[in-house]
C-alpha cells in the first residue's frame, strides 16, 4: 500500500471520529472546522489540533490536486504516514493514567514524624506524600508545605524532628487543596490538562491522585506530579 493511501485512511477515519464527536445527526462538519469545535471540549483533540490542522493542509495536496486517480502531487514521508497513524490511534484507544502511572506511592500516617518522611525524601527523593487519618485521607504534605512550616517556627529554641508529626505539617501547604483524585480511566492528555488549567491560579495542583473511582477513600493505585506531565511525549 502506497504511503498516500495509508495516510488517506488514517484521515479519512479522523474525520469519522470528528464528526461523531460532534452528534450532527448525519450533517457533515468540514475537517478543519471540525477540529476546532471538538478541541473545545476533547483533550485529546485539543493536544494534538495544531498536527490535525497539518495533516488537512496535506490531504488536500493529495486528493485536490491530482489529475487523475492514479497520481498524487504529494507521496507523504514514512514519518509522516506513521504521525498520522500514532495520531488516530490516540483519539481511537488513548492512554490512561492506569497503567501508564501505575505505581506504589509513599503515604503516611497523620502521626508519622516529620523525621519519618525526611528519611523518606532522602532515599527516594520523592517531595509529595499523601496524608492519612485512619482510612481518611487528610491532605497532601509536600517538601513546599515543610518549608512554610520551618520558616514559621525558624525563631523556636528547640524543635524535635522526631517529635514533630504531621499533623503540625499539613496546614502549612500553600493551597488547602493542592490535589485532585481522578479516576483510572482517566486519559493521560485530561490529567495534563489539569496542571494546565491550574497555571494561573493562586492556589496550583502539585499532584493528580489516582483511585478506581477517583474517590479519596479508595486504595491509591497512582500519582502524577507536575514532572511527569512534562515527560508525556
Amino acid at each position: 500500500m502506497k504511503n498516500s493511501e495509508r495516510y488517506l485512511i488514517a484521515f479519512n477515519q479522523i474525520d469519522k471520529y470528528l464528526n461523531n464527536e460532534l452528534s450532527r445527526n448525519g450533517s457533515y462538519v468540514g475537517f478543519s472546522q471540525a477540529v476546532n469545535k471538538v478541541a473545545q471540549h476533547n483533550h485529546i483533540v485539543k493536544r494534538f489540533k495544531d498536527d490535525l490542522l497539518e495533516f488537512a493542509v496535506l490531504r488536500n495536496a493529495i486528493v485536490h490536486e491530482r489529475t487523475d486517480p492514479e497520481y498524487v502531487i504529494a507521496e507523504p514521508h514514512d514519518s509522516t504516514v506513521e504521525k498520522i497513524e500514532k495520531v488516530l490511534s490516540e483519539l481511537t484507544e488513548p492512554k490512561k493514567v492506569i497503567p501508564t502511572f501505575s505505581q506504589e506511592v509513599k503515604s503516611f500516617k497523620i502521626s508519622d514524624s516529620l523525621a519519618d518522611v525526611l528519611n523518606m525524601i532522602k532515599y527516594t527523593h520523592y517531595s509529595q506524600f499523601p496524608v492519612y487519618e485512619e482510612d481518611e485521607f487528610k491532605g497532601l504534605l509536600t517538601a513546599n508545605g515543610i518549608t512554610n512550616w520551618l520558616a514559621e517556627t525558624v525563631d523556636e529554641d528547640l524543635l524535635s524532628r522526631e517529635e514533630t508529626t504531621l499533623d503540625q505539617l499539613i496546614d502549612y501547604e500553600e493551597g488547602t487543596e493542592n490535589y485532585k483524585f481522578v479516576s483510572r480511566d482517566l486519559t493521560i492528555y485530561e490529567a495534563e490538562d489539569i496542571f494546565k488549567d491550574q497555571v494561573n491560579k493562586e492556589d496550583r495542583i502539585d499532584a493528580v491522585l489516582i483511585t478506581h473511582n477517583g474517590k479519596s477513600d479508595e486504595s491509591l493505585l497512582g500519582i502524577i506530579s507536575a514532572w511527569d506531565i512534562i515527560d508525556i511525549p
